[in-house]
């Protein structure tokens, strides 16, 4: 029983192998050549793939430049797709000649992929144990206060540089006291204007007088 089973599906593949073969030795062989461009900007689409759907699925590859060359039988179905392209199909026209060259398009495809959503933790424990320990900030009121602090301030005067406006006032403020300190000391220079130095002054006439009257 199982040497007639044998021997049937050897008939049925025989068959259809040479069926098949009958096929595709009754098409003509031909050069199949062409290029493929964009159908809206007629730049040319590179690395296309082309499937022949009708002969084992064989694949053949377009340049960069869009163009490609490869035997095929005439009637065979060709199926053209790339990355971000409709997929499209042909059939190859019979010729009185062994060479086929075509000019070929393809219409871009939009695709909208779905959004994804990526989390900065690995599993489910992970963002469990994040958010037991999760430190919620501080609303706007409190970091205001924080940052208007004594303690804030006094540490940001030690870094952070004067702006323009302080570095104009403390300059205006050092002139006002630089004059006034040179006015002050030009009139005590002045000896008319000093008790001190009138005290001397009289002080050593009088020492005078006495020196004179002792020599007398």
């Amino acid at each position: 029983m199982k040497k007639i089973v044998f021997v049937t599906c050897l008939l049925i593949l025989s068959v259809s192998t040479l069926a098949f073969a009958q096929q595709h030795t009754e098409k003509k062989l031909v050069q199949f050549s062409g290029v493929i461009h964009n159908a809206d900007s007629n730049i040319a689409v590179p690395y296309v793939t082309l499937t022949n759907l009708s002969y084992q699925k064989q694949l053949f590859n377009a340049n960069h430049q869009g163009f490609f060359s490869f035997v095929a039988h005439e009637g065979d179905t060709i199926k053209l797709s790339a990355v971000g392209y409709r997929s499209e199909q042909l059939v190859i026209p019979k010729t009185t000649t062994n060479k086929v060259t075509v000019n070929l398009t393809m219409k871009a495809q939009i695709i909208d992929l779905p959004v994804v959503t990526v989390y900065p933790w690995a599993s489910i424990d992970e963002f469990n144990y994040a958010f037991m320990n999760l430190q919620i900030a501080d609303d706007d009121y409190l970091i205001a206060q924080r940052n208007l602090s004594y303690e804030s301030l006094v540490a940001m005067s030690k870094v952070v540089p004067r702006n323009a406006t302080e570095i104009q006032n403390l300059d205006a403020t050092s002139r006002h006291i630089g004059l006034t300190n040179k006015t002050v000391n030009q009139r005590n220079s002045n000896a008319l204007f000093s008790p001190l130095a009138w005290a001397n002054f009289i002080n050593q006439i009088t020492q005078g007088n006495k020196s004179r009257a002792s020599d007398n």
